[in-house]
């Protein structure tokens, strides 16, 4: 598998303008199954969705994984002005705010095609009037919709609009320097970081039978990684994800001292688990041994796939690429700490290494 003159970044550049709400991630996973054919691996869709591609090599059966879905809404109503009403398109304990999607343009993937539109809410004119409100912001789902120039609900329906219809914020990617900004950079990430490992690494110089899975709804459940199978048909894992950093206004790195552009995150536990401190001491051997910056991080308010993987049965870790503004049209990243997981990863995979010994470190 050769190498190619096109960055990690560029590839996650090409991902992150892919539409793939949870419960519609075929545009990402059709990327995946064409891309990570042509580098070579043998790629399989699950009847749920998933993309798994068997990379080959000899030894452990190691599994890198990442989700395809990203934050979005799907289309609860459409009032007789033509207005487009949302609900989450995650778990229905969380709301969404206002501050997020408010004047972001907005892209409703309807059966027809894709539906260009604006997520708006009353102005501060109106709202100012209002003894109740003041002049603040709303945040709830009945004061958020879409306005997609209709007129009427007839309008809105004749150019493709439904109950269902996934919904996406769509801002344009930007780069800051070392930092990239946009949506979906939750998870697709990962994805990209997974392409270039294939790109990378020759098959001949694996240290373990290699598979990739890019799984469907995570937002929602960690549904398409608890789907993959358990100890029968992996050794280990290693989940790959966006994990929240603590380093700018309002946040505390006390809590959370994990930084932007200081390297990926080896993630002990979260709200859900803890990972597999066998696999997490390889990994720190393994950055040591390659002089790889690696941070080390407790995630209190975060859960991954890697849950789902370890009640399957599969001794998995979490590595975590470091994300400001995280499940927002703004999220931020470090090209840094793109490139020092890559490293690290293909480091991982290319190290000898035993079977895991039994039990728990």
């Amino acid at each position: 598998m050769s190498s190619e003159s096109v960055t990690p970044l560029d590839t996650l550049i090409e991902l992150m303008a892919l539409p793939g709400p949870t419960g519609q991630e075929e545009p990402v996973l059709a990327w995946c199954r064409e891309r990570w054919a042509v580098l070579g691996a043998e790629v399989q869709s699950t009847p749920i969705g998933n993309v798994v591609a068997n990379v080959g090599g000899t030894g452990p059966r190691l599994l890198l994984q990442g989700h395809a879905d990203e934050i979005g809404f799907v289309v609860r109503s459409i009032d007789s002005r033509g207005f487009v009403w949302l609900a989450d398109a995650q778990g229905s304990n969380r709301a969404f705010h206002a501050r997020y999607p408010v004047g972001q343009p907005a892209l409703i993937l309807a059966r027809s095609g894709r539906i260009p539109g604006v997520f708006a809410t009353p102005t501060g004119h109106i709202l100012s009037t209002r003894d109740d409100r003041g002049a603040e912001l709303p945040d709830t789902a009945s004061t958020i919709f879409v306005d997609i120039g209709a007129e009427s609900r007839e309008e809105a329906e004749q150019m493709g609009v439904h109950v269902g219809a996934g919904v996406i914020w769509n801002p344009v990617t930007q780069r800051l320097g070392s930092r990239y900004i946009g949506k979906a950079i939750d998870n697709r990430a990962t994805l990209a970081l997974m392409t270039h490992v294939l790109m990378e690494v020759d098959t001949s110089e694996l240290a373990y039978d290699l598979t990739l899975a890019a799984t469907v709804q995570e937002e929602i459940g960690l549904v398409g990684a608890q789907s993959l199978g358990g100890t029968e048909a992996y050794d280990l894992a290693i989940a790959i994800d966006n994990g929240p950093i603590a380093d700018y206004p309002g946040t505390e790195l006390g809590d959370l001292p994990v930084r932007l552009g200081h390297g990926p995150t080896l993630v002990y536990k979260d709200a859900m688990v803890h990972y597999d401190r066998r696999i997490i001491e390889r990994l720190l051997a393994t950055a040591r041994t390659s002089a790889i910056p690696v941070q080390q991080g407790v995630y209190p308010g975060f859960g991954s796939d890697g849950v789902a993987l370890i009640r399957a049965g599969i001794p998995t870790a979490l590595v975590a690429i470091s994300t400001r503004y995280t499940h927002s049209p703004f999220e931020m990243g470090d090209v840094r700490d793109l490139e020092g997981a890559l490293r690290l990863l293909t480091a991982f995979v290319t190290t000898p290494a035993e079977p895991l010994p039994l039990g728990p470190s």
